[in-house]
């Protein structure tokens, strides 16, 4: 084990700067808010996942660490970020001093989370998938200039931010007796229909509930007080 922390990587400068200029280009095409918030949310949901299913420590900060790193590739390319974030994140981790198993676990984990190539090949990679694909909420939507205030324009065309800013609450948690964990979400129907969010989620949905069930668990999706998925 090494003495490489999830504070000491998020406290990382180069780390840092490869977020930021990520989370810059992919708010100058278009996309939903991928910066501190998104990553630390992430790993938060990602340790709370393996912790609470008795999984020991290294291993959960392990999931932590590739939950904040998981989307630096975006500062390459959006197409195969996944793929890319893992290198830069080999390089960055095999620099710091990290042993080689614990950089296979993570960066095994971020070259697995895009859902167009995931698979949830380790629990590390499955706490980032769930992790990764519940973060939907209103403050991911951003305007035109990169602000979290979307035009009514804005809410119109595009259906993700749409069905993201319709997003009034979301939190992520297991039932009491640890089988299910549940993403259950406050919609405003008045923004954004049901069917919509289904539209532009249910490939992640699935996923998520692959990745429950490689962890012993059941994948829950609750929408206005029932229970969808």
């Amino acid at each position: 084990m090494s003495n490489i922390t999830y504070e000491y990587i998020r406290r990382n400068k180069d780390i840092q700067t490869y977020i930021n200029y990520a989370d810059a280009a992919l708010s100058t095409i278009g996309y939903t808010e991928h910066s501190n918030a998104h990553v630390e949310r992430a790993a938060a949901s990602a340790y709370m996942i393996l912790t609470t299913l008795g999984y020991e420590q290294r291993t959960c900060e392990l999931a932590e660490i590739a939950a904040y790193m998981h989307d630096i590739g975006n500062v390459i390319n959006r197409i195969d970020h996944a793929q890319s974030g893992a290198v830069m994140a080999f390089r960055l981790l095999d620099n710091l001093g990290m042993p080689a198993n614990e950089i296979s676990l993570i960066v095994s984990a971020i070259g697995n989370h895009d859902e167009g190539t995931a698979a949830p090949v380790t629990p590390i990679a499955a706490a980032l998938i769930i992790a990764d694909k519940s973060d939907v909420r209103r403050s991911r939507v951003r305007s035109a200039d990169g602000a979290f205030v979307p035009t009514t324009e804005n809410l119109a065309k595009d259906i993700h931010d749409r069905v993201n800013y319709a997003v009034e609450k979301s939190s992520l948690f297991f039932s009491e007796d640890k089988k299910e964990i549940i993403l259950d979400l406050a919609i405003d129907q008045k923004i954004s229909s049901i069917m919509e969010y289904f539209e532009i989620f249910l490939d992640r949905m699935k996923l998520c509930r692959r990745a429950a069930e490689f962890l012993g668990v059941q994948f829950r999706l609750k929408i206005n007080d029932a229970i969808l998925l």
